[in-house]
């Protein structure tokens, strides 16, 4: 998952909430730093996602990103 694609499915999962989910939710499976701030100290974009799936309860489902119905093998 590039960048963008995160950004994407961040803004196509939580609308207008995105900006504060990504600032001010604490993320334990990333060692307790918010979304922004593991992406700006370089984790993967899939693991910041899954992370924030996790955290929000985001059905399996649409835990693969915009335009992903299944993992990619």
């Amino acid at each position: 998952m590039r960048r963008s694609e995160f950004e994407r499915a961040v803004d196509d999962e939580f609308g207008s909430q995105a900006g504060v989910l990504l600032a001010d939710l604490v993320l334990g499976p990333l060692g307790g730093m918010t979304a922004a701030e593991a992406i700006a100290a370089g984790v993967p974009p899939r693991e910041v996602w899954q992370a924030l799936c996790a955290e929000t309860d985001v059905p399996l489902e649409r835990r693969y990103g915009v335009g992903r119905l299944e993992p990619r093998r």
